[in-house]
Order: structure tokens, then sequence, then C-alpha cells
């Protein structure tokens, strides 16, 4: 599972930011890739990493505010010329369907692949399957606007090569039915039951990604024990009333959230251009004495979200 910044500006591209886009990698997990949000230019900023179009498997769009759904229409015909015919699922608020389907409709456009709209509205699950639990709700900004937490399904325990070695069990086939938790019976006579040579099975890990908005209580079920937290932070630490003002958030005020949360990691994003240089690192050493596992992120900043220390997968 890896987060990897495509955009981490706010309002307007600068020449060191684009507009905000997040790729949440989960090319291990299931060999897809979820865009959170598709401002002007994402196809372009795609063009310079790893990643295939083909791959983008769900699109969360948190608001309809240009400068997180303009590149939308270009990226889906990029994913089209590009070889992608498998189907893409655009997750949002009410208007996004209209949107897409009227920019591929004014321009011509044909995709070959299906295109599937799941509009927000009551918060709660919106994806529950074998590997992964998504969950929204609304935050507060001037127009509907939501946060998303992603929750990884624990993973099965390893089976525990030295403790078979151990006990003297041949290699073969017998190794996988000891890891599907079969009784085995060795041609000696002796007995084992797989369940006492699988290990402990590995917690999932969990990422919060924000769209705009101010301090909001929903925040804080969102963004409970994560293991990352991606937060706009627009505005620096002496700007609170601006922030409630333009409907944003301070630094501080993100860094708060993560230590009600009992996160692990705050990932600041959505920095406004006023704060370059010098500036961004203000933003992100003000943040850190509230809590200090927070970092500014850049455009093409790839963070490997690792697993808690001590499990199988570590």
């Amino acid at each position: 599972m890896e987060l990897l910044f495509l955009g981490t500006g706010a309002g307007s591209p600068s020449k060191a930011r684009n507009v905000s886009s997040t790729a949440l990698k989960l090319l291990d997990e299931r060999n897809e890739v979820w865009l959170f949000d598709c401002g002007e230019g994402t196809q372009h900023q795609i063009l310079q990493t790893s990643i295939r179009p083909r791959k983008v498997a769900k699109i969360f769009i948190t608001h309809l505010h240009g400068d997180h759904i303009y590149g939308l229409p270009g990226f889906l015909t990029s994913r089209a010329n590009q070889g992608g015919e498998t189907p893409l699922t655009i997750y949002g608020p009410e208007g996004i369907e209209r949107f897409v389907k009227t920019s591929l409709a004014v321009t011509g456009t044909h995709l070959p692949y299906k295109l599937n709209f799941v509009l927000l509205k009551t918060p709660g699950v919106i994806l529950d399957d074998a590997t992964f639990r998504v969950t929204f709700a609304p935050l507060n900004h001037r127009i509907a606007c939501f946060g998303f937490r992603v929750e990884e399904k624990p993973h099965e325990g390893e089976l525990m090569i030295a403790k078979v070695q151990q006990a003297k069990i041949p290699a073969g086939p017998v190794y996988a039915k000891l890891k599907a938790g079969e009784t085995v019976t060795l041609p000696d006579g002796r007995t084992f039951d797989g369940h006492d040579f699988i290990g402990d099975a590995q917690p999932g890990r969990t990422v919060a990604i924000f769209g705009d908005t101010r301090q909001a209580d929903s925040e804080l079920g969102l963004a409970k024990d994560a293991d990352a937290i991606v937060h706009e932070a627009t505005f620096g630490p002496d700007e609170a009333k601006l922030a409630h003002q333009y409907y944003h958030s301070t630094n501080l005020q993100a860094a708060k959230l993560a230590v009600d949360a009992h996160a692990k990691r705050l990932l600041l994003t959505h920095i406004s251009a006023r704060y370059v240089g010098k500036g961004a690192s203000l933003l992100q050493k003000s943040a850190q004495r509230i809590f200090p596992n927070t970092q500014v992120v850049r455009d093409f900043e790839d963070v490997v979200i690792p697993f808690t220390k001590g499990g199988n997968h570590e």
C-alpha cells in the first residue's frame, strides 16, 4: 500500500505544485490503483510516474470544485487510448455523473470501457469486499464535500517455516495443506494440525483521506487509529480566522486531529502557493510541535504505508 501524491496544491496549479490528486497504489493487494480527486493536469502528472492508467479501477471525488475534478474528462479519455478496457467506478457527490457525461458527450468521446457511478448520499459504507472496506462522511466546506476511510482487511497468518522444519516435516505439497489449516498424516505415521504452524493474522492498514474542510466532528471517526491521514493545510498556524471564513483548515487544526485520532502519521497537502520554500517548512515544523510525525508532502512524493511492527508482513 502506497500513497503517491500527483497534485498537492490548492486552488490553482503553480510551478511547484499541481492541483489535487492522490493515488492509492494497491498493486500488491489487488493489482489496482485508486485515485482520490482528479484535478486539472492529473493525466500529465501520471506520465511522470510508473502508474498505468488502465490500472486505475476507482476514482473517489471529495467535492465538485474545479481544482478537484477538471482533470477527469482528460484522464478518462487517455485511459481509453492507453489500453484501458476494464470497468471504472467513480464515487462522488451528486452532480459528478452529469459533469462527466456532459463533458464526454459535448466532445463526442466514446469510452470502450464501462463507467459506473456511485453517488455519495447517506454516510456509511460504500465498498466492502474480501480485501477492503471504504466508508465516507460529510465534511464542512462551502459545497458538499466528503472524507474517506480506507480499511484493509486482516491478512491471514503466514506458515511458520522454521517451526515446520523444527518438527522435521519434509518439504513438499504438505506445506500447502498445513498453510490451509488442514490436518496431515505423514508416511511415518506422525499427524500434524496445520493451525499449529500458522502465525497470527496480520492487521490491515487504514488510511483516511479528506477533502477541503473546516474542522468537523465527522473527521474524528474517519481518522481514528489511522496509519496515515491525508489532510488539507491551506492555511498556516496564525490564520485560523481566515481558514474558517473560507471553509478550510490550518496545519495546526490538522495536527490536532491526528493527535485526537491517535493516528500514526499525518500527511499535509492542498498547500497554498503562498507557502513555498521556507513557508512550507514553517507549515511542517509548526504542526510537528503538536503532532511530531507530520510531513508536508510534495508532488510525486511516494509514501509507503507499512504494516504494524511485529506482524508477519512487516
